[in-house]
């Protein structure tokens, strides 16, 4: 499965850290944030990295080259930043089939394979990770409503009032048929294309939809704190996992 980038944006609210690079590439432990991607992605299996560039696209190229772990990268120029459902447009001609998509600027910790394997055993469409989020936090998202048998019946991008707190994570697989929507999708009040509207509209079709719920963490880094939150997490994780070896190693 070919597996989807998206980091063209500029990162205005993680600034300072974004003044002289692009988000993709601040530092998270060590490792630029979209190495962090790349690893899961290619952990999942992706066969081809495509990722969407803009905001001091050379230095994201000039980084990584044409390759990541021996997986073929290429690269797709957004030259606006008008939203994900036009950023995941640019992408349209070098898609063969069903894919991933990962937003550039999160970090998981989580069931990312249940979500590939839930959409093609069910053929699904669209499928997306969700979790419950503080309610005073949910205007930042995508937020689901379902109805009462947990289904997704409708997706609202960055409500004011939020109907639940529901709300998309930052990965996904698609069929192609997300690019039809994508195309139908009209500019939203910020006047930005948004992908909640794509698979808004996927569902409204009666297009067979899964949404799985978040076992483990995410983080989307759009803070400097969401930073210092996401490294602290991952230095958390390696810590318990030398810890388990050492404890491992004594018996």
């Amino acid at each position: 499965m070919q597996a989807v980038v998206l980091a063209a944006g500029k990162g205005t609210r993680l600034r300072p850290l974004t003044e002289d690079k692009p988000k993709g590439l601040v530092e998270i432990d060590g490792e630029p944030i979209l190495t962090h991607c790349f690893e899961q992605l290619v952990d999942l299996g992706a066969t081809e990295l495509i990722v969407v560039v803009g905001y001091l696209k050379e230095q994201i190229i000039d980084h990584y080259g044409d390759a990541y772990e021996g997986v073929p990268i290429t690269y797709c120029h957004q030259r606006e930043q008008k939203g994900l459902a036009h950023a995941l447009l640019t992408v349209e001609e070098h898609v063969d089939d069903d894919f991933m998509l990962i937003l550039g600027d999160n970090i998981f910790q989580a069931n990312l394979e249940d979500v590939v394997r839930r959409q093609q055993e069910d053929r699904a469409d669209a499928a997306f990770l969700v979790e419950d989020v503080p309610w005073e936090e949910a205007s930042r998202y995508g937020v689901c409503e379902t109805n009462k048998f947990g289904e997704v019946t409708d997706v609202v991008e960055k409500p004011a009032d939020p109907p639940s707190n529901l709300v998309m994570t930052g990965f996904y697989t698609f069929s192609p048929a997300i690019f039809h929507a994508c195309q139908l999708v009209q500019p939203s009040n910020r006047g930005e294309y948004e992908i909640s509207e794509a698979i808004d509209l996927l569902i409204q079709s009666g297009r067979t939809i899964d949404a799985i719920g978040l076992e483990g963490w995410r983080i989307d880094v759009g803070y400097p704190e969401d930073r210092d939150e996401a490294e602290r997490r991952l230095q958390e994780g390696e810590d318990t996992d030398e810890d388990a070896t050492l404890e491992y190693a004594s018996d």
